[in-house]
This record gives C-alpha cells, structure tokens and sequence, in this order.
C-alpha cells in the first residue's frame, strides 16, 4: 500500500515535494492545502485535489503523512502544532536557536492527538546534524565547523520579505575562504560567527518605502542577520528576476580531531554538498523522512521526533535484506 501524503503550502518547497513524490513508487500525493484560491492553483500530479487549508480536517484518516512547507519565520510555530493533533506531520523548521521550543511544543500537540511528528528536516538541520553528531561521537577529542553556502538561504530570504515595505528579496549566505582553509589545516582554529560567514541580501523594496528602516531592521534582526557582516542591496524587481532566479546552495560540515595516546594524530571528517536547487533536495529529505514517519505511526509510535530519533533503514523503501546485501 503507497504511503499517502498531503502537501501543506505550495511555494518552492511545496513544488519540491510533488517532484520528489513522483520519484518514490512507494507513495501518492492525495491533496495539496494552500492558502491561495485553489482555483488558481495549477499542480502536476493528477488525480490530487487541490484544497484551501480550511479543509485539511476533511482529510484526518485519509492522510498518512502531511508535509509542512511554510516558512520558519511566522508558519511552522504555529501550524506544525496545530496540524500534529490532527496528522502525523513533518516539517523543517530551520530557525536553530528555537529548535528545543519548537519541539516542545510540536511534542505535546502530537501526543494530545495520538501522532507521530518530524521537525527540522532537510540539509541543515537535518543531514548536517546527523553528520556532526557522527564525527563528535567518533573524534570525541575535536571540533567541529559548519560552513553554509554561497547559496541561497530560503528562510532568510522568506524572513526578509516579512519585512514591512519589501516586494521581494533573495539572500545569499557565503562562507569566508580564509576561515575554510584554517579549519581545513587541522590547526583548530577559534571562529566567531561573523568571521565564518558573511551575508548579503538583494531586496526590491515597495514604492516609496523607507530603505533606510528596511535595511536596519535586516541588519538587527535576531537569529537571522544581527551576528553577520551583511551586505544590502537594492534592486529592482527585473533585476531580481534577471540576476537571481535560481536557488543552489550547500555547504560544508568539518570535525577535526585528534587520536593516540599522546594525542599525536590529526584527523579531518568533512561531508559537504552543492545543490542546484535548495528547495528541491530539501524537499528529496523531507520525503524520505514522511516514510520513516509512517512506518512508525504503524508501530504506534507517538510524539515529536528529529533526524537523530531515526534508523537508517526506516528513510530507504528497500527491505532490511536488500540493505545488508547491497549497501552494507
């Protein structure tokens, strides 16, 4: 029996996942929930209704897993939580200083409603952070760096057209090469926040908007811009269209460490990715995930659940002998 999978906000993460569903024989997109007019909501797989978001309590039971795609700013707080009493659910909530909050809250509301529910889900967090936990568990003596980029980072962007007088915006966050190559060396170098990244945003503003605010409300705003170096630009909406269309990102996760019993050998684990498109592999994530949800929502498994909580063998539809036989 396919996995049955609902589509819970329709930008660029949403398109993702219906593309990524397409690839697995395993699953079928049963509706597509938008905020929008569904009458003017055009997607790519037949037979899947298209629904205002009033109506996802028609589909409780028909459902296995619903897939969040809303934005981390102001979205995902409020609806994985009320969506987790009603769905098993799964979302990627990127914002990593409210990650504990945001569980907490998912995790109550899922047991309220007898559900399984997945947060943070995709790159980072997601595959980075199963990466950083393998590296610190195995180089126990060590430390570890994050480089995210040059791409373009969907939340802060998502986080800046939130701003009062911004049409449209597009943030790239770029990883400083002289920082790199130091964590590369093994010399362990000590990084503060601004000397690992910097950020730089290019921003249509509304007519008449005042771009002095807009540009310090960037520049101040927690979580996202206030411990970077950023960089704003205005430009208008052609341009952005010209210049910045595409979304590629990636990045890097390193953990150098030593072993011996004098500590006298250096060792570097570096996993790194370069995306094309942000949204779409994020997307290939979450998917994998929605199956390793179901499969424990037909255990009985109950509550909030993150990327370290999962075997392996639950994200892969293959059986455990195939896995052994083949990739082990």
């Amino acid at each position: 029996m396919s996995i049955k999978i609902g589509i819970y906000g329709y930008g660029n993460l949403g398109r993702g996942i219906e593309n990524a569903i397409r690839q697995n024989d395993d699953m079928e997109l049963v509706a597509v929930f938008t905020r929008r007019s569904p009458d003017t909501l055009k997607i790519s797989t037949e037979g899947a209704k298209v629904c205002h978001v009033s109506e996802a309590d028609a589909y409780v039971g028909k459902i296995d897993v619903m897939i969040l795609c809303g934005g981390s700013a102001t979205d995902l707080p409020a609806q994985t939580p009320e969506l987790a009493k009603k769905f098993s659910v799964v979302d990627s909530f990127d914002t990593h200083a409210r990650i504990p909050e945001h569980f907490a809250n998912v995790d109550a509301a899922s047991r309220v409603g007898g559900n399984v529910a997945m947060i943070s889900v995709g790159w980072d967090p997601g595959m980075f952070s199963l990466n950083r936990l393998l590296a610190g568990a195995i180089l126990p003596d060590g430390k570890d760096y994050t480089f995210w980029g040059k791409g373009v980072s969907q939340g802060h962007s998502d986080a800046i057209r939130r701003i009062e007088g911004v049409a449209d915006a597009k943030q790239y966050t770029i990883p400083v090469e002289e920082a790199l190559d130091a964590v590369r060396s093994g010399s362990c170098p000590e990084l503060t926040t601004r000397q690992k990244h910097t950020r730089e945003c290019f921003v249509v503003a509304e007519e008449d908007a005042d771009l002095a605010r807009i540009e310090r409300e960037i520049k101040e705003m927690p979580n996202y811009f206030a411990d970077y170096d950023t960089t704003v630009h205005f430009i208008s909406a052609e341009e952005l269209k010209r210049d910045h269309s595409g979304i590629p990102h990636g990045g890097f996760v390193i953990r150098t460490g030593k072993t011996g019993k004098d500590l006298e050998h250096n060792h570097v684990i570096e996993y790194s990715l370069k995306l094309d498109s942000n949204p779409e592999f994020t997307a290939s994530v979450i998917v994998a995930y929605a199956r390793a949800v179901s499969r424990l929502a037909k255990e009985g498994a109950v509550g909030c659940k993150t990327v370290f909580d999962i075997p392996p063998a639950y994200l892969s539809p293959k059986s455990h002998e195939e896995l052994i036989s083949t990739l082990l």
